[in-house]
């Protein structure tokens, strides 16, 4: 923590400390965010660091002592959980699924919708009888709610029972903070709100030994005016090629079957390393090199999807096909208030170039309704859009307004009743186009990835295709983990359920 972060709370006066000095102990560590940072794009170089370790002053500082995290959020957010546990492990604390048995407790958290925001407070306040019995528990908020101003002012006003808060680009900060909350009477805030670093060797405590997700940059500079993503995340920053390539094949020689590669903009990667004529096509080229079974990648922005991504996607092998690709709207006026960069005619375009290299790719994207000064006849055009692309699903929204972003500024003129209603006619239409994707696998054999026993029921096994289609079925555990061989017996709306032929057991090398 550097001497600009730390206020000087209170201390000893006159006394001579002679061997140890204690000032430290009283000390109140407080950066907060801020907006107006984390919104600049400078032309600073983006440092990479491979030399993390955990400094000796912390080590064993987990002993004996038990850790909860509790995530919301993107796939981003569970690799960042999977960090943090990581150096919790090294610092010898002990995972615990039960929050009443943890000595610390962390939120990860999430800032993309007032609804993620609204259950994390809730959670807050639901921990408070923990912090009454169990005064010594730590209690701490990170993630992307930690980035918000008026989320850590909120905290610090109406939440005494957190200990601290800290942000996304300071998680390998996390031994460091522990000690300090630990010491401090106050609560320890670090927030940093611009990142210019790439931290690498982190330790990660994957959250299963079947699926792995690969970071392979962070932040996002499309600053579209909905979106906290670019002031929570930062600026892009792309990590090296062959640390990325190190990491699969590691994931690789431990057995992994799945890998998906994530970033804000994922297809953005690369185009922020000055001479590096390396994009995300060039990467993936590289990993179907390695011998994993199946590649994925989230999420894109249609604005970097380029042919040279599209043609190495062809090519098959371990890249899967299946493309998630958010239009959001499918009206050009909407999509300009939206400053997402491109047109209704231009995206449609893209699908064109998209399913002529693969006529049986899987197609999937995100949309927003009741946006504001969307009328019905914009509307309209969105779901004519998904008609004439035939999406074989859909993540959809409502519209609401993050404080800090442009849209927050714009007066949200759709009434509650019509986004409800949009929202509802839309989900009805791609609800009908769900179904019929998956009513085309009837009496098909597939391949799925077993993932484990069923949500629904224990006895039930699902996994996912290739193209990201649940499968429940019968099997045995020895299923858990491997790619088999299933015939499609029933389709329904979000779901099928299928027999059992035989678990494809790994070519010998």
């Amino acid at each position: 923590m550097n001497e600009e972060g730390r206020i000087q709370s209170s201390g000893a006066k006159g006394k001579a400390v002679p061997e140890k000095d204690y000032s430290k102990y009283f000390e109140h560590v407080y950066q907060g965010p801020n907006l107006k940072e984390a919104k600049r794009r400078g032309k600073e170089d983006v440092n990479y660091h491979s030399d993390f370790k955990i400094d000796e002053q912390y080590r064993g500082l987990g002993r004996g002592r038990k850790f909860y995290i509790r995530t919301y959020g993107c796939q981003m957010n569970e690799h960042d959980t999977e960090v943090m546990a990581g150096i919790f492990e090294a610092l010898e604390y002990e995972a615990t699924s039960d929050v009443n048995d943890a000595d610390v407790i962390l939120l990860n958290t999430c800032a993309i919708r007032e609804n993620a925001e609204n259950k994390v407070f809730g959670e807050i306040g639901n921990l408070k009888h923990i912090k009454q019995a169990k005064p010594d528990v730590l209690i701490g908020v990170c993630g992307c709610m930690s980035q918000e101003e008026s989320v850590v002012n909120k905290i610090l006003k109406s939440y005494q029972n957190v200990d601290m808060i800290f942000g996304t680009h300071n998680i390998h900060r996390l031994p460091a903070i522990l000690d300090e909350a630990y010491m401090s009477k106050a609560m320890v805030v670090e927030v940093w709100s611009k990142e210019g670093d790439v931290i690498e060797n982190l330790p990660k405590s994957r959250l299963g030994d079947t699926k792995a997700w690969v970071n392979i940059m962070y932040g996002c500079d499309k600053f579209c005016t909905y979106c906290i993503v670019p002031f929570t995340r930062g600026k892009e920053r792309s990590r090296m090629p062959e640390e990325i390539i190190a990491e699969v094949r590691d994931l690789a020689r431990r057995g992994y079957k799945e890998i998906c590669l994530l970033g804000q903009n994922v297809n953005a990667y690369g185009k922020d390393i000055d001479g590096l004529n390396y994009g995300l096509g060039d990467l993936l080229a590289d990993i179907q090199k390695i011998d994993i079974p199946r590649v994925r990648f989230t999420t894109s922005h249609p604005w970097d999807f380029d042919d040279r991504l599209i043609e190495v996607i062809a090519a098959g092998g371990n890249i899967v096909p299946h493309i998630h690709l958010p239009v959001q709207s499918g009206n050009n006026e909407v999509l300009k208030i939206m400053g997402r960069k491109y047109s209704r005619e231009s995206y449609l375009e893209l699908i064109g170039k998209i399913k002529a290299a693969m006529p049986e790719v899987a197609l999937t994207t995100d949309i927003i309704v009741g946006y504001p000064n969307e009328t019905e006849e914009q509307f309209q055009e969105t779901l004519s859009l998904y008609e004439e692309v035939a999406f074989d699903h859909a993540y959809t929204y409502l519209y609401s307004p993050r404080e800090g972003t442009p849209a927050a500024k714009m007066k949200d003129n759709v009434p509650m009743c019509e986004k409800k209603d949009r929202l509802q006619r839309l989900n009805k239409l791609v609800g009908d186009y769900t179904e019929r994707a998956l009513s085309h696998y009837l009496d098909q054999e597939v391949i799925v990835l077993c993932e484990g026993p069923s949500k629904k029921n224990d006895e039930i096994l699902a996994g996912y295709t290739e193209k990201n289609k649940l499968v429940n079925f019968k099997g045995p555990k020895e299923a858990i983990g491997q790619l088999v061989k299933v015939r499609i017996t029933e389709t329904k709306q979000y779901s099928m359920n299928g027999e059992l032929i035989e678990i494809i057991k790994p070519v010998e090398v």
